[in-house]
């Protein structure tokens, strides 16, 4: 399968188009399962990626799917839905719209999109795991060992900043701009390399003090560099 691959739930009345349908997303490398339109409110889970499905005024609304579900949904209306209606679709839950007829084409491209912000998402949120050390980025926590440890907010984005790209040195002003905003009114200064340790602030903090006091045998192993220059 391609990086885009996923698992597709199609959900289509009308056989002839159903089955084109499936055809063009299975030759894209997608895997794809058939389901009525009825039984799809019925589904608890629905075991997919993304749902490709139609919607009228005669079957399951997007509230019906939404109540059992928050999967990655892609609504196919009918020929004589109006802008509105379509951005209302959108409002109640749809992640995108497609107005009948449409090309195949327009469906895979959509389908393509969706399923990339997705896995973009879910990797940006994955934590960043190293001997010991967790950085869970969606709870900003920091664990050692299994074990919490407090971490003040700028110095968990700068710690996250640079675990993000191991063994890459940065300048002083990749940082700043990175992980300071420019108004902040912070000079250079503020990040300076001490026996190649990052340090914060007038006052010498080493980044992730708190790590180093509470797991000295563990955090000792770790490097982190940054060019003082």
């Amino acid at each position: 399968m391609g990086v885009d691959a996923g698992r597709i739930v199609l959900a289509e009345d009308d056989p002839a188009l159903r089955d084109l349908l499936a055809r063009r997303l299975t030759s894209e490398g997608y895997d794809v399962r058939l389901l009525d339109g009825p039984r799809l409110a019925e589904c608890d889970d629905l075991d997919a990626d993304l749902v490709i499905s139609a919607f009228s005024d005669h079957g399951p609304t997007i509230h019906d799917v939404r109540q059992h579900s928050d999967v990655l949904l892609v609504a196919m209306m009918p020929t004589d839905t109006c802008v509105m209606d379509a951005l209302d679709v959108v409002d109640a839950g749809a992640d995108d719209v497609l107005v009948k007829p449409f090309s195949p084409r327009e469906l895979v491209t959509k389908t393509k999109a969706l399923l990339r912000r997705r896995a973009v998402g879910q990797t940006r949120l994955r934590p960043l795991v190293f001997d010991g050390l967790v950085i869970a980025l969606a709870a900003r926590e920091v664990t050692v060992n299994e074990r919490r440890v407090d971490v003040p907010a700028r110095e968990f984005d700068l710690l996250v900043f640079l675990a993000s790209s191991p063994r890459q040195v940065f300048t002083r002003a990749q940082i700043m701009q990175h992980v300071w905003s420019v108004d902040d009114g912070i000079g250079t200064a503020t990040v300076t390399c001490a026996s190649g340790e990052v340090v914060v602030g007038g006052g010498g903090k080493v980044v992730g003090a708190s790590l180093v006091e509470s797991y000295p045998d563990t955090v000792s192993s770790w490097t982190v560099t940054a060019s003082a220059y």
